[in-house]
């Protein structure tokens, strides 16, 4: 369906009823009520992540306004833009910023956005791979990112990586190890330990194993570094267990957004704490780091992580499921 075909096109809106609870369905929409921005795009494929959940679910945390459809990640083409520099064809991204958040995200054929959002698709990567990838991909980039720039190298010791079943957690797990990291998986799920491992985990380890809630302000020392998915209890632990002048990073809070601890681990170790934010990235940064997902840092297990490709029709139980902690690697939504 191209944009002159019709007035409407397909998206899961999300309305809240008199009890402010969330529902969900598929539903025609028109394009005059899509935002007044400069720069509209048929999108192709979207992605499933813990943050559309939330929206989907009527968190107002993450979405103010319904009704609303989410979907922070989008890849499509570009239909008609203000910008002479994105042309009518073009193959772009739209991921981050306001997008599915308070802005209608890629759960719906079309998106209307700054032309500011939108970064062409760098060469090396298809439209689907770059969904496969999505904020996910992008957020463990930055999260190798942040440790490289710590000083953090492969020689440096054991990095571990934490939800590692999770998009991030699993995109952590095979970037790292596609860069010669030694990578330690922590997981609640030992069932995919296998899955994990051909992902290149060298040690798949259950989330009880590190997750220590003594009192003690510091504990062995033993990572380098740490990408952290999950916060909380977790990541306390994972700080206080590394090593002198190593490295954690924190870019999820799945289990917590409280962080309990003393300054030992700061003071004592040298222990850097990094904080990262995918959605506002600076678009010349964001291009470079696309730019390396696209050609050295490619997942080659980019295939093992996604683990379903669904309609709009077919992502409610999914939903459901990423809320419960039971959704492993990416899940890519198919736009018709």
């Amino acid at each position: 369906m191209g944009a002159s075909a019709s007035p409407t096109f397909p998206a899961l809106v999300v309305v809240l009823d008199e009890a402010g609870q969330a529902q969900r369905a598929v539903q025609q929409r028109a394009l005059h009520d899509l935002p007044a921005h400069d720069t509209l795009i048929r999108v192709r494929y979207s992605s499933l992540n813990y943050k559309d959940a939330l929206s989907a679910s009527g968190h107002r945390g993450v979405t103010r306004t319904y009704p609303h459809t989410p979907g922070i990640d989008s890849a499509g083409e570009v239909v008609s833009s203000a910008d002479p520099a994105l042309r009518a064809g073009q193959p772009v991204i739209v991921s981050g910023y306001d997008l599915g958040m308070n802005t209608p995200g890629g759960w719906g054929a079309y998106v209307r956005v700054p032309a500011a959002w939108v970064m062409p698709l760098p060469q090396g990567l298809t439209l689907f791979e770059s969904m496969a990838l999505g904020t996910a991909g992008f957020t463990a980039a930055l999260s190798v990112q942040q440790l490289q720039r710590q000083g953090v190298l492969p020689e440096s010791g054991e990095i571990l990586v934490t939800g590692a079943s999770g998009g991030v957690g699993s995109l952590a797990v095979a970037l790292l190890a596609q860069l010669g990291y030694t990578v330690v998986a922590a997981t609640g799920k030992m069932h995919l330990a296998d899955w994990l491992r051909r992902l290149g985990a060298a040690e798949v380890l259950p989330r009880e194993a590190v997750d220590d809630r003594s009192d003690r302000p510091l504990l062995k020392g033993r990572w380098a570094g740490v990408v952290d998915t999950v916060g909380g209890t977790l990541l306390a632990a994972a700080i206080r267990s590394t090593r002198r002048n190593g490295c954690v990073v924190a870019c999820g809070l799945a289990q917590s957004p409280q962080l309990a601890l003393t300054v030992y681990p700061f003071i004592l170790r040298g222990v850097a704490l990094q904080g990262v934010d995918s959605a506002e990235v600076p678009m010349a940064e964001r291009q470079a780091v696309w730019f390396k997902l696209a050609n050295e840092w490619k997942p080659r297990a980019l295939s093992h992580i996604v683990t379903a490709v669904v309609t709009l029709e077919q992502l409610e139980p999914y939903i459901a499921a990423i809320l419960r902690g039971e959704v492993h690697g990416r899940v890519v939504v198919q736009l018709p």
